[in-house]
């Protein structure tokens, strides 16, 4: 059962006429008069319960709090200390930078630890290298992981090359740029992220490897990690699938840190071996016509917009999660409730997909077919 499954939950009775009639009842008891309406002390105990419920609506707002459904910010920060999961905070961006010597030479050359390179779109944000790496005798080129110098997502989506313009030159370095796509930078961990690793910690404290535990802990590598699939091809296989944030599939980077996690040997049981792979894109094309009722031809505009931001939605819905069926009866509900008269999809068609791939479209056509009489 998930948590929004469970029942809806109030501590104490929140409703003003209750407690109104309460206050009244008390009183006529102990002063052993009737209260009328109109009554100057009736009036006076319509004010002091509706004083009283708003004091039951925080006593009730501070004790949901206390549960996982309900919490909130610090609040569920200090519930996760319970199963010590510590909330996920932003992280940069990473990718591998390639260095390349003008020629070879016969002596090592160093690449110091945290050297600089951005790129022409924005000079501010640079990757620097995480560590220390050396040219070889006689090679011309070295690979190092880089990291970039801000948190979040605004380091991401880098392509292969754009980052090349070194901000701290070295003897003999000519040129670098990243041979990986930037990925990996995430925002702080939000609340219903938060919840549902909390949620699912008791699965780390087994030592015998299940699905759920694989899982936690893959999660904990990058608060971009929206979904995970785990699967054995083989006795004593374990194949760890993560997908990141907006169907962005998870780069070498992004895998090698989750693979260093899961095979610490606290966490992974002694006969396992673990791989991690990005998902297998599914990708599909998505190919729509819609027409609009002709009495709502005034709100043509709006409605068009509203329809192409449904299909947009429908885009980033079908590759928010592994496994997730390409289906078009839930692009054609999109649409109809953004305001079409009737929809015509073309493709895609109802497609199953396998748990470790990801629906992604390749192509997007969307029609306004014209006006229609409902």
């Amino acid at each position: 059962m998930s948590l929004i499954d469970l029942p809806d939950i109030q501590f104490v009775d929140e409703d003003v006429g209750n407690t109104l009639q309460n206050l009244i009842t008390t009183y006529e008891a102990i002063s052993g008069r009737t209260l009328y309406p109109g009554d100057p002390v009736r009036i006076f105990l319509h004010a002091i319960a509706s004083i009283i419920v708003q004091q039951r609506v925080l006593i009730n707002q501070t004790a949901k709090s206390n549960l996982l459904r309900y919490a909130t910010d610090a609040i569920l920060d200090h519930l996760g200390a319970f199963s010590e999961t510590t909330r996920l905070q932003a992280s940069s961006a990473l990718t591998t930078l390639r260095f390349t010597l003008s020629a070879p030479q016969s002596w090592s050359v160093g690449i110091p630890m945290g050297t600089r390179v951005t790129s022409l779109g924005d000079p501010k944000l640079y990757f620097s290298t995480t560590t220390y790496a050396e040219v070889a005798v006689g090679a011309t080129t070295v690979e190092v992981l880089a990291i970039c110098n801000q948190q979040g997502v605004v380091g991401n989506g880098f392509l292969v090359g754009q980052i090349n313009r070194i901000v701290d030159p070295l003897p003999f370095i000519v040129s670098a740029s990243n041979v990986t796509i930037s990925s990996g930078g995430a925002e702080r961990e939000d609340d219903e992220a938060y919840r549902q690793r909390i949620r699912t910690a008791p699965e780390s404290f087994s030592v015998a490897g299940p699905e759920g535990a694989y899982q936690y802990w893959a999660k904990t590598a990058s608060s971009s990690i929206v979904d995970i699939a785990i699967e054995s091809p083989a006795a004593g296989e374990v194949r760890i699938v993560p997908l990141l944030a907006n169907g962005e599939l998870p780069s070498s980077e992004i895998l090698a840190k989750v693979l260093e996690i899961c095979n610490d040997k606290r966490i992974r049981p002694l006969t396992d071996h673990v791989t991690a792979a990005a998902p297998s894109p599914q990708n599909y094309t998505l190919d729509i016509t819609y027409w609009i009722d002709q009495e709502r031809i005034v709100e043509a505009t709006a409605i068009q917009t509203a329809i192409t931001n449904a299909v947009s939605e429908y885009v980033s819905w079908q590759k928010e999660r592994l496994g997730r069926a390409i289906n078009p009866s839930e692009l054609i509900r999109r649409a109809m409730i953004a305001g079409a008269l009737r929809v015509d999809v073309t493709s895609p068609v109802y497609t199953t997909i396998g748990e470790t791939e990801v629906a992604i479209a390749s192509s997007t056509t969307v029609t306004f077919g014209g006006f229609e009489h409902a």
